[in-house]
């Protein structure tokens, strides 16, 4: 959920590519796999492009997506939830805080004191662990400047490939397209 106040920046393209873009790079960044099937919606409020969407991501290797982004709405938010097997992980990019729900069969010898839960299931068992790692004070966008900066002075690559961002883009536009065809025209 990447959310926002109204501001007239940026509203000459579509909120895919104003916010969701970010979030789309990261997904791909994390699922190493080739997308199978992409549904969106999308609705203009104030601007002529979309200024809220949601997209539904599915990959060949069974992961799902699910994007939202508006730069319409009362208050920010910039909120990652992965759920997965055996951990639900919660990023907030906001106040820079992240918890790690994870689940075992059995108690593990990593130091943390787990709840323990009786299922009455296949397993008797189970082990809840907790854990908030802390995320490192950083300036995002003063990064990717300086190793741009750096890519161009010394001539190498960008930590990025543009490959990268080219596939971040193809994916926004197909975004683009899905809500074209699911927008009404009065």
């Amino acid at each position: 959920h990447r959310l926002a106040a109204f501001n007239p920046r940026g509203t000459d393209v579509a909120v895919i590519l104003d916010l969701m873009i970010h979030d789309i790079d990261i997904v791909l960044s994390m699922v190493k796999s080739h997308t199978k099937r992409v549904q969106a919606n999308g609705v203009a409020i104030i601007s002529n492009t979309p200024d809220i969407a949601n997209a539904r991501i599915e990959f060949d290797n069974g992961c799902v997506a699910n994007l939202t982004a508006s730069r319409v709405s009362m208050k920010k938010m910039r909120k990652m939830r992965i759920f997965q097997r055996d951990a639900y992980i919660s990023l907030d990019f906001l106040s820079k805080e992240s918890q790690i729900i994870s689940l075992s069969d059995h108690p593990l010898d990593n130091g943390m004191t787990p709840l323990e839960i009786e299922t009455g299931g296949l397993y008797e068992k189970k082990y809840i662990y907790m854990e908030a790692p802390e995320i490192p004070e950083t300036n995002a966008i003063q990064m990717e400047l300086s190793d741009f900066a750096d890519a161009i002075i010394n001539d190498t690559e960008t930590r990025v490939p543009i490959i990268d961002g080219y596939r971040s883009i193809e994916l926004a536009n197909c975004i683009l397209h899905k809500i074209s065809l699911n927008t009404l025209v009065s």
